[in-house]
């Protein structure tokens, strides 16, 4: 019995011993799991989304869903109008103006020899040649703009060679005395003068090349189209290239936005005064169905006419009127009178 006895308590030590140890494992097993824990934690903090993170993604989750939704016209209206509101006032009205193809105006208005009861054929020779350059004040990348402004002037009375002596007619009629023009230099001296006013303006370059769009305007078709290049065939010379170019016939353009503005709107709410069928638009005419002040200076003087076509140039940009030529030049027309080598057949006006 003894020796069964020391066999049991033995066992029982044993077994003592292993629960102690399997204890000790057990509590080991769970310090590793709670570290384990602890660790694994850390680590999913550090791929947590913070507030920005979120609005982020959310941001591009949201994108992606309206991009996946077809835009109606609602969506394009509601955009066009933000648009919109991001422009400036004075912009949105820039929006609405035709683009002007030009950067630069040269408004002339000729005075040529003439005599009682001679008409368009006669060979007018010019003795005044005055011109006001325009330009834009307010042109925007998108050729856009409605201001214009008197920037230069050039003016230069022309001795007259054919028939120096001026009538008296032509004298009431213009006011250009015989002294004014026996002082004056002669037509190719005047142009060549002007020319030197275009390439100081950088209109033209040395070479008579171009550089910058501009375009002449008159008051009717007559002072490039006949008196120049009658003056050319008489002063021997060819008509400059640059004066053939572009030509804007106001008179014409004053008619055409006229028509336009009245045909299906009240005249008064469009600020355009009735005009007389059948009756030559005059400059005071025109400045009146165009609603600015009267005719300022004399009527027939060249400097003045000039300015006055000038501002209804200026007014017509003001109201959007798109500025382009509308008249043709053919610098080799003849008249009956002309004969060879810049020879005035004296039978015609004898």
């Amino acid at each position: 019995m003894t020796s069964l006895n020391v066999a049991i308590d033995s066992l029982f030590a044993r077994l003592q011993l292993a629960n102690v140890l399997l204890a000790a494992l057990a509590l080991a097993l769970c310090v590793l799991i709670f570290f384990w824990r602890r660790l694994a934690g850390s680590r999913s903090c550090e791929g947590h989304t913070g507030p920005e993170q979120y609005q982020s993604s959310t941001k591009t989750r949201t994108d992606t869903a309206l991009s996946s939704t077809p835009v109606t016209d609602d969506d394009k209206s509601f955009k066009e109008q933000q648009r919109n509101l991001s422009i400036l006032p004075h912009e949105r009205d820039m929006i609405k103006l035709p683009k002007q193809p030009y950067d630069a105006f040269l408004v002339l208005d000729v005075e040529g020899t003439c005599v009682e009861g001679s008409g368009f054929d006669y060979p007018n020779e010019i003795i005044e040649w005055p011109v006001c350059l325009l330009r834009w004040r307010d042109k925007n990348a998108r050729g856009k703009a409605r201001v214009l402004e008197v920037v230069d002037e050039f003016r230069s009375f022309v001795r007259p060679t054919w028939r120096p002596q001026l009538s008296p007619f032509c004298t009431t009629l213009t006011g250009i005395t015989q002294e004014q023009v026996d002082s004056a230099p002669t037509f190719p001296e005047v142009l060549q003068e002007f020319r030197t006013f275009l390439e100081k303006n950088k209109l033209i370059d040395h070479h008579g090349q171009r550089l910058a769009r501009f375009c002449f305007s008159t008051d009717g078709p007559y002072d490039i189209r006949d008196f120049v290049v009658k003056q050319c065939f008489i002063s021997k010379i060819p008509v400059p290239v640059w004066l053939t170019w572009d030509v804007m016939d106001v008179r014409r353009a004053v008619g055409a936005w006229h028509d336009f503005t009245t045909a299906s709107a009240d005249p008064r709410e469009v600020g355009a005064f009735p005009l007389p069928r059948r009756v030559t638009l005059s400059i005071p005419r025109q400045l009146h169905a165009l609603g600015l002040e009267p005719f300022e200076g004399r009527q027939h003087s060249g400097i003045d006419d000039t300015r006055n076509i000038s501002r209804l140039v200026i007014e017509l940009a003001r109201r959007g009127w798109k500025l382009e030529p509308n008249t043709p030049i053919n610098p080799n027309r003849r008249w009956p009178w002309m004969g060879k080598r810049g020879k005035v057949l004296e039978e015609y006006y004898s």
